[in-house]
């Protein structure tokens, strides 16, 4: 089928949805917003990422735009002021070609490099102002990133983002090891380990800024505000998996919810298929009772008092934010050439990525 996304380009296009992946709940109860930022987002990503060498110019020239990054990014962090998106959207642009390094260091079987990254990256998120001119790219861009994200809110939403990510980097370690050893988790591993890969916590993090608000913990550890959050961060990583799925079983890779459903639990690749659309679909579904709880809980917060005014408002916006996060990450998936497997010359190798990366050879 074909569906109109609304498409951030210069001219909007029927982006086509394989039946498997169309969504029809989200195209109709989920519509699409866009920053008004997102213009100069994508052009300014753009030259940062030239800028900081984290792309090759020919790569960025040809793939940077068509990869979406900043789209994703301005569909869900409405509200936020423009250098709130515009550092939001250069650490996800650095996140994902972090990603294709790891990839590639796996692939070319570099064991001693990935652990020289990680060990950097540990440090450069202590002391971020540190790493500004590391020789390698990877970490001084990421310096760069991490050093603005901390500029917007008080030291312990600094030290939250920290411990988070802290976690994310060991996840990925976790997830070399399985790939090196050809190690296959299972389901409920595979679950524990993908809410650190995606980095669920770091996403949610970053909804407080774009709010304008460091929320308490009593508001973040409220079973609404967590579900919903919680929710809107499962259907990513799962849809992220039902659509990555032709690309990571050419890849040979072991981390996928699809791959761990075949391997222990005995499903079909057709049963798989329908099994994870369902977890998929169950995400949206619970997510709209989830957001009404989260919804009703910042209505108690508005108490009369300026405080609760604004700490009410600043709910509705994460909350609010987690529901674009639907449509921003189903849209992505279809626009994305991060995901057009079938148009690379090798479909173990993306054409976005500088295959000779840093490291050993």
């Amino acid at each position: 089928m074909h569906a109109f996304s609304d498409s951030t380009t210069a001219t909007p296009t029927a982006v086509p949805v394989p039946p498997s992946l169309s969504l029809p709940m989200i195209e109709a109860a989920f519509p699409r917003q866009l920053h008004p930022y997102w213009p100069q987002l994508q052009e300014k990503t753009r030259a940062w990422l030239l800028e900081k060498r984290l792309m090759p110019a020919d790569k960025v020239e040809e793939y940077a735009d068509g990869l979406c990054y900043t789209d994703l990014m301005a569909g869900y962090y409405i509200g936020a002021p423009d250098e709130v998106l515009q550092a939001i959207a250069d650490y996800s642009a650095w996140f994902f070609v972090w990603d294709d390094r790891h990839d590639r260091d796996i692939v070319h079987r570099r064991p001693a490099a990935w652990r020289r990254l990680r060990g950097l990256l540990h440090v450069a998120l202590d002391s971020p102002e540190d790493h500004l001119h590391h020789a390698d790219p990877l970490v001084a861009g990421f310096a760069d990133s991490v050093t603005r994200l901390y500029s917007f809110l008080p030291d312990s939403w600094n030290s939250r983002f920290a411990r988070h990510f802290h976690a994310v980097i060991e996840a990925y370690d976790q997830e070399f090891h399985n790939r090196i050893e050809g190690m296959i988790p299972t389901v409920e591993d595979y679950l524990e380990l993908r809410r650190l890969t995606f980095a669920h916590a770091i996403w949610t993090d970053l909804l407080e800024p774009s709010a304008g608000m460091e929320l308490p913990d009593s508001v973040r550890q409220h079973p609404a505000f967590r579900r919903a959050a919680l929710l809107s961060q499962e259907f990513a990583a799962w849809y992220n998996d039902l659509c990555s799925f032709p690309k990571e079983i050419a890849g040979d890779e072991v981390h996928n919810l699809g791959i761990s459903l075949i391997t222990h639990k005995g499903l079909t690749l057709e049963e798989t298929v329908t099994e994870v659309r369902r977890r998929v679909e169950d995400c949206v579904s619970d997510f709209l009772v989830a957001e009404r709880e989260a919804l009703q809980f910042a209505d108690l917060l508005a108490d009369g008092t300026l405080w609760g005014t604004q700490l009410a408002a600043a709910v509705r916006a994460c909350v609010g934010n987690m529901r674009n996060w639907f449509s921003s990450v189903y849209w992505f998936h279809h626009e994305s050439g991060r995901y057009r497997v079938d148009s690379w010359d090798d479909r173990s190798t993306p054409p976005y990525v500088n295959n000779e990366a840093a490291g050993e050879k």
